[in-house]
């Protein structure tokens, strides 16, 4: 069975939005984890849009399951999280303009630092991920520099239609059966909803799914632990 990670981002998003004391990220974890989560994403950008050092440090001391921080390369975020130790880290690309990240990372690029911090990390028994598209020669780099895992970018899936989206759901398919073949964790993650989640759940080789935006939205019609409950039964 597939483990379900609950991106709480945009609790933080909606407090920053009038910089008050609510909707505390730390009570909304604790009802996604009631709810049936195995674990929480947050993550920590560079302009601290949603979250914040401290909600990282309140979590770390109060969750059940485990955390999962999403972080950049940027040193001032690679030495919180080596300060942190959360239990698992996933690396993602990104930008300062952009509303969401937009793509997997380039692990070509930066594979010489990748393969300093990756180690670093590890060292604190932070479980490693790379955030990266569905391409074979990534996931077989993202192995050679040490990762434990992968989390493959489901966004073009998420954003397309028809056979153009049975043949991108193709291409993840055969990269979660090649990052398994090489002993890699293969989990995923972007844009998934309410629908289109129930055909990329039927990979059965997918470890874990990071969700957020569509949990947290439909939470304002269900209630936060009836959108964790709807979404923990379809992954």
């Amino acid at each position: 069975m597939a483990l379900l990670g609950v991106n709480i981002d945009h609790v933080a998003t909606l407090r920053q939005n009038r910089f008050t004391p609510y909707p505390d990220p730390v009570k909304a974890a604790q009802i996604c984890e009631k709810a049936g989560a195995d674990g929480i994403t947050v993550h920590l950008r560079e302009d601290r849009r949603h979250i914040q050092e401290s909600d990282c440090l309140k979590l770390k001391k109060t969750i059940k399951t485990k955390l999962n921080l999403e972080m950049s390369l940027a040193d001032d975020i690679v030495a919180f999280a080596l300060k942190l130790k959360p239990n698992d880290a996933c690396i993602v690309p990104e930008k300062r303009r952009e509303l969401t990240t937009e793509g997997g990372l380039d692990v070509f690029k930066y594979r010489e630092k990748l393969s300093r911090i990756i180690p670093a990390l590890q060292k604190n028994k932070t479980r490693v991920s790379l955030f990266i598209e569905p391409d074979i020669k990534t996931i077989e780099l993202s192995k050679k520099l040490g990762a434990d895992c992968v989390e493959l970018h489901t966004g073009k899936y998420a954003n397309l239609k028809g056979i153009k989206q049975k043949r991108e759901l193709e291409r993840i398919k055969k990269a979660v059966q090649f990052g398994n073949k090489i002993g890699l964790i293969v989990n995923a993650g972007h844009g998934l909803n309410y629908d289109n989640i129930k055909a990329i759940a039927k990979i059965k080789q997918i470890h874990e799914f990071n969700i957020g935006h569509s949990i947290i939205s439909y939470s304002i019609f269900w209630g936060l632990f009836e959108a964790v409950r709807k979404m923990k039964n379809l992954v």
